[in-house]
């Protein structure tokens, strides 16, 4: 089981993913800001295959929308000097910035981005922003209106996940200070692994995986998880949010049963069981 957020298109017997991909989240934001903010995207991205398979993604999703993307630049893994990128982006005017960046090193970006006060101006999209807690490490004028597309965010209001933070609290505190989008993956690849060596009644491979590919679903914290069995990857729900002044995200909207649609097109492991590559846009 592979239990987080990637660049999607992986097709193998033996993997599992539960992580959102790209035609379920950035076929999500793209639109989202083209309609919100105007058709011409700056794209911010970690350099490694993460950053660059998804720039292009965002690349297909801005031309279906009647928009462009007028520049993606890749910023190294360990730079946390984004003086050029800052100055790049005020030439270049776009109406929106999207952020595909990771790590530590790179919440540089997002203090630099606020203290010119383009945070004022230039709205900011991103499909990682939370994931390493960004918005728990800066202030919240730091990280203020910075929109995303997840599976999950806490505040999200059913059953599941009033029951899931209880318990994540109860195990790691009330003062816990907030459960990212890759807690919850990774607890529905075990939620999902559980599920179908019980209705196994076995933990052997070839079983559970036979049970997986019938369609297996749950009811996970960020709402109903369904394993496509073709592809290997879950369909589920997609929310846009913002963030808020307490370190956290605001649901703006909730799309319910989004498919991995690019891995359910290129990938049909039931068929061919034997194939065992990435597949790209």
């Amino acid at each position: 089981f592979y239990n987080e957020q990637y660049e999607g298109g992986v097709c193998d017997k033996n993997t599992f993913n539960t992580g959102v991909v790209p035609s379920q989240q950035l076929a999500a934001l793209v639109p989202y800001a083209l309609e919100k903010y105007g058709k011409r995207v700056y794209v911010i991205a970690a350099d490694y295959n993460y950053g660059r398979i998804s720039a292009q993604w965002v690349e297909k999703y801005a031309k279906e929308g009647g928009g462009t993307v007028v520049k993606s630049e890749f910023i190294p893994l360990e730079s946390n000097d984004f003086g050029s990128v800052i100055n790049n982006l005020q030439a270049a005017r776009p109406d929106v910035v999207l952020s595909l960046l990771v790590g530590g090193n790179h919440i540089a970006f997002y203090r630099q981005y606020a203290s010119t006060g383009l945070n004022a101006t230039l709205p900011l999209v991103s499909a990682t922003f939370g994931l390493g807690n960004e918005q728990v490490v800066l202030s919240p004028e730091e990280s203020k209106k910075i929109v995303i597309a997840t599976p999950y965010i806490q505040s999200l209001d059913n059953p599941e996940n009033k029951r899931f933070v209880a318990l994540w609290q109860k195990e790691y505190g009330a003062d816990y200070p907030y459960i990212t989008d890759s807690a919850v993956t990774a607890w529905n690849g075990w939620h999902l692994w559980a599920a179908a060596a019980n209705k196994a009644k076995s933990v052997e491979r070839d079983a559970v995986i036979k049970v997986l590919e019938d369609g297996l679903s749950i009811d996970a914290p960020s709402g109903k998880v369904t394993m496509d069995g073709k592809s290997h990857h879950v369909t589920q729900n997609i929310s846009i949010g913002e963030t808020d002044d307490k370190k956290g995200f605001t649901v703006l909207d909730t799309k319910a049963d989004i498919p991995p649609s690019f891995e359910q097109e290129v990938c049909d492991l039931v068929a061919n069981p034997d194939t065992n590559k990435q597949f790209t846009p």
